[in-house]
Parts: structure tokens; sequence; C-alpha cells
């Protein structure tokens, strides 16, 4: 199969490479940085316990890569998601599949209005981060949930056999609810604090202002029609069990002084309750709290 990966961050160089260490002509497009590191080094290098070592992989910066792939893994910012894709259009194949694989939950809506075709949504489970320009650390799981259609069967078999473990369900939309407010919960308070999600609970308070955002996140799922899990909020609570070293997306976000996902996350649940006239009062805290961290980052605070 050949395969693009538009946007070799994290997810998409993990998915990416361990779909070209399966056998498939996979594409990375991403930054300079990475593809000139990639090109370099002859592959990406890729550290994880399932493997450790260089995989050869194409890697180009022009959007127009996507040309002649048979499923486009979309793995962009959310901020970058209309952008992206119009920049991948005008280069798709009639019959690609496009998957996206982003944090948030209205991203597949968002590029297929600007697609004008179908695209999968999925919940991506993968514990990963950038080591270095062109350089995956793989820190656990990497499953996948995809959308139905007529070729996600065979698309779920192609990954299940790249060792990439693959369902497909009509249920993406409460899962990536599920996964949403997850996000919601841990990602601001770890980007600012700049901890892992283990060391948050040392501060009394932190698990009331986690559950007080669950609660509000709940809401404006109930009021949409979503169906989450029912045991959400302990589904929430033992991650930090699963994963207590673990950095959120954000936090890496902000380290590299890039704008973040906030408004995404948490920012998502302020505007659908201000649209239901349901209180997010703890979301909105943490969307301007890592807000502010983005002004300080970008060295725009006051002094």
């Amino acid at each position: 199969m050949k395969i693009a990966v538009m946007g070799a961050g994290a997810v998409g160089c993990f998915y990416g490479g361990m779909l070209a260490r399966g056998g498939h002509e996979v594409t990375l497009i991403g930054r300079p940085v990475h593809v000139e590191a990639i090109t370099k080094r002859g592959g990406l290098r890729f550290e994880s316990a399932i493997f450790d070592g260089v995989i050869p992989i194409g890697a180009n910066t022009n959007p127009s890569a996507v040309a002649g792939a048979d499923v486009v893994l979309f793995c962009v910012k959310s901020a970058d998601t209309e952008e992206a894709g119009q920049q991948i259009a005008p280069h798709l194949k009639n019959d690609a599949v496009v998957i996206s694989l982003q944090n948030g939950v209205d991203n597949a809506e968002r590029l297929a209005a600007v697609l004008k075709q179908v695209v999968l949504p999925s919940v991506v489970y993968v514990a990963a981060g950038m080591g270095g320009p062109g350089h995956i650390q793989h820190h656990g799981r990497g499953d996948l949930i995809i959308g139905p259609s007529p070729r996600s069967d065979d698309i779920a078999k192609t990954f299940a056999d790249a060792a990439i473990p693959t369902v497909v369900s009509g249920e993406v939309l409460p899962r990536l609810w599920d996964k949403l407010i997850i996000n919601c919960a841990y990602n601001a308070l770890s980007a600012i604090a700049q901890l892992p999600y283990g060391r948050l609970f040392e501060v009394e308070g932190t698990k009331e202002v986690m559950d007080s955002a669950i609660l509000e996140c709940i809401a404006v799922a109930s009021e949409l029609g979503i169906a989450v899990s029912p045991d959400i909020r302990e589904k929430t609570y033992a991650l930090v069990k699963v994963m207590p070293d673990q950095y959120a997306s954000t936090v890496q976000d902000l380290a590299r002084g890039r704008p973040t996902e906030i408004d995404f996350l948490n920012g998502h649940i302020v505007r659908k309750g201000a649209e239901f006239g349901i209180p997010t009062p703890s979301n909105l805290a943490l969307q301007v709290a890592v807000k502010l961290r983005e002004l300080e980052r970008a060295g725009k605070a006051p002094r």
C-alpha cells in the first residue's frame, strides 16, 4: 500500500514508521528540519520497546507528496486542519482514503468540508514524542479505532499486519469524546506545571479541579447527544496509574514555543457550553492559563 502522512510529528512518525517497517511505501510530509534529518540519516530514527533503529522511509516538505497515495494519514495540529487540507486537496487520488489522526472531536468534519470527500475519523491511543529531528520516541500503546467505510476493514487488516491494532467502529465519535474529556482533565494541568501526569496529584485539590472539568465536559456532551462512557471519570483517573511519567502533548508544544491545541480541547468545551448556556468555568480557567503560558513562551508577556 502507498501511504502518505501529512504532518510528521510524533503521531505521524509513529504510525508512518510502523507501516514502513511493515513493508509499505510511506512518505512523511513535515517540516524541513525533520525531512533533512531523515534524508541525511537514511531513514526515521525509531526508538521503542518494539524496535530500536532506523527505518528507511520517504520524507518530503511539499504537500504535493500525497499524490498517488492510497491512504493519507492526516496528523497536523487542529488549528492547521483547513490550511493543510487545502494544500493537499489538488493532489489527492480520487479514491484516496483520508484518515484524521488528530486531537479534538471535529477535525474529520472540518477536513471533509475542505476536501469535499468523506474523511474517516479515528481515535488514537499512543504515547510518543519527538526526541529530536527525525527521531520518534515511543512510550506505549499504538492502537487505533477508525470509522466505517467500504475500505475500512481492509485498512484495519493492513494496519494490524504492521503491528498497529486497529478496530473499525461506528462509535468513533463517542470514543473521541472520551479522549477529549481525558485530555481536558490532564493536558492543561500538565502543561501549566510542566510535570508528568503522576506528579500532578501531589498537589491537594488537583483531583477536584479535574473532576469539575470532567463534569462540565459530560454536561456538554449530553446536550449534544453524545453517549460518553458511563465510567469516563474512573477511566480518566486510571490513566495516571498506566502512564505516570507521561507528559501531555501540550507540554511539548509549549516547550518548543509553538501554539498549543488548547482551543480545540478545553476551548471546545467552553465554546459549546456557551452555545447551550452551560457554565464551564473550570475548562475556561484551564484554557486561559495555557494561553497565558503560550504568551509567556512567545516572549510577549509583560515584564
